[in-house]
């Protein structure tokens, strides 16, 4: 019997990947890359990096937000409201102090208008910034502070804030509202927290 020649083949697609949901990044992670992206002066980055975390949007409407979206005039708003892409449902926000100063300074500072997107792309062909180059700079920030890159994406920016919340609060139901899930079950897979939950009650539990 003829053995089959599978030197050839391709390997499975997840071959040497992590695969799964993406880790959210901790407290001093957060500081860690802002504190990088003060130094070095990076007025657009640190916009960008805050609105992310604050927003917790997917990346396709963090990258096609405008400046009105966020700001009436010259004023960066305290709360924000967009349709998102993917459901079609409306979402609200918070704009935190440092991130509306952030955003404050680099609407100035790339002299925006109303209309304008935020994050204009460097690539003439394109409007605003794109998923693809979102994702690349996700992935710079995680390398500067020593993070393996494979384990962070850009759900990582809109899974970390609700994380951090539901760790403190436990509400569920404010994170799902926050992320603009239809269905709590949504929240829970998402959140990945079914098991650590359980582990920890676990842990509580003396007999």
């Amino acid at each position: 019997m003829n053995q089959k020649n599978t030197s050839n083949r391709p390997g499975p697609w997840n071959k040497g990947k992590l695969i799964g949901q993406k880790s959210p990044l901790k407290l001093k992670e957060i500081w860690a890359i802002r504190i990088r992206l003060q130094m070095a002066k990076n007025t657009r980055e640190l916009a960008l990096f805050n609105l992310a975390i604050d927003s917790k949007l997917r990346g396709c409407d963090l990258v096609k937000l405008k400046v009105c979206d966020v700001a009436q005039g010259s004023r960066v708003s305290s709360r924000a409201m967009i349709m998102q892409q993917k459901t079609h449902r409306p979402v609200q926000f918070e704009i935190t102090e440092q991130t509306r100063d952030a955003l404050a300074n680099w609407i100035n500072q790339a002299q925006l208008k109303s209309d304008d997107y935020l994050f204009n792309s460097r690539i003439h062909q394109s409007p605003h910034l794109s998923t693809r180059q979102y994702a690349r700079i996700v992935e710079h920030w995680v390398k500067s502070i020593g993070l393996d890159p494979a384990a962070y994406r850009t759900h990582t920016m809109r899974r970390t804030k609700a994380t951090l919340i539901y760790r403190r609060t436990k509400n569920l139901r404010a994170v799902q509202l926050l992320l603009g899930h239809t269905k709590l079950e949504s929240t829970v897979r998402y959140l990945g927290i079914e098991v650590d939950d359980a582990l920890e009650i676990s842990e509580q539990t003396e007999i």
